[in-house]
């Protein structure tokens, strides 16, 4: 039986990620849910998916597929530049790399979709996406497998919530064929990328395009 290093069973790093995600994350929730509530619920309140849990989801993917610590703290970290904390604030660059390095935060910087044009005002989806693509298709593997992991657990929520009767399309920004697109894009840039470790990531991306595509069939 072999015994691991005990240097390798805790990283400084990755708890500093897994508190800054949650510190910066804190009040923020996912756009839907799939599971009934495993405890009591007060009267007229809805329990909703915190957004920590998607970014656990997404760390644990990276972790499993066997990547390193850094591409593990920059999965806990990887919206934290693209979305706004609940008082409206945007982190910068610079005060994730002061925070946690070079490294974790280039990785973060090559799986964040940049939202606001040069004026400010929100660019249109298409356009974050495909801008998204082109980042990831020329990115480092480590990003490619954070990128993956990402849409792993969005189209496996995407489906949930469908099967669950939820209407999450129509949160969405994109419709479903817009979805379909943008998923199935994300895999085909994978293959611009020669890893051992990105494979069984993306057939399990694969494994959730068909199951988004076959619901998609039922409802029509």
């Amino acid at each position: 039986m072999d015994v691991p290093d005990p240097d390798t069973l805790f990283s400084p790093l990755i708890e500093h990620a897994i508190e800054l995600s949650a510190q910066w994350h804190d009040g923020t929730y996912r756009k839907s849910g799939w599971r009934d509530p495993a405890f009591e619920v007060p009267q007229d309140e809805d329990i909703q998916v915190p957004v920590m849990a998607h970014l656990a989801a997404v760390a644990s993917i990276v972790h499993r597929a066997g990547w390193d610590e850094a591409t593990v703290a920059a999965a806990y970290l990887h919206d934290t530049i693209e979305d706004m904390n609940e008082h409206g604030q945007r982190l910068r660059r610079k005060q994730l790399r002061d925070a946690v390095g070079a490294e974790v935060a280039r990785l973060v910087n090559q799986v964040s979709e940049q939202k606001l044009g040069d004026e400010g005002t929100m660019l249109p989806w298409r356009v974050r996406k495909e801008d998204y693509l082109n980042s990831i298709r020329t990115g480092s593997p480590e990003a490619m497998a954070i990128s993956l992991a990402d849409k792993i657990h969005n189209l496996w929520s995407i489906t949930q919530s469908l099967e669950n009767g939820e209407d999450i399309l129509s949160v969405l920004s994109g419709d479903a064929e817009a979805q379909h697109w943008f998923y199935q894009s994300v895999l085909e840039a994978s293959y611009h990328h020669d890893d051992p470790r990105l494979p069984p990531m993306r057939a399990r991306l694969q494994t959730e395009l068909d199951r988004f595509e076959a619901i998609l069939g039922h409802k029509e």
